[in-house]
């Protein structure tokens, strides 16, 4: 039950970063794919800043920020 839980927060948070990076999100797999490397890389960033954002919306805000940062470095390294 975990797993299908932690891929829900992926999808929401890669759907997130999606619209409020570029307009829209990507699709449903692609946004799990986003939002659980998102998850990923703003876990290290809220640790190593300190934050412990817990819960359901803790986790899905934690998610959402590393998503939106992996997508701006696609941004970057594309352009």
């Amino acid at each position: 039950m975990d797993i299908i839980i932690f891929l829900a927060i992926g999808a929401v948070a890669g759907w997130l970063a999606g619209t409020l990076m570029k307009g829209g999100g990507a699709g449903l797999i692609t946004n799990i794919i986003i939002g659980v490397i998102g998850a990923f890389i703003g876990g290290f960033i809220f640790t190593l800043l300190g934050i412990s954002a817990g819960g359901l919306i803790g986790s899905i805000i934690t998610a959402t920020v590393g998503a939106a940062i992996l997508l701006w470095l696609i941004s970057v390294i594309k352009s």
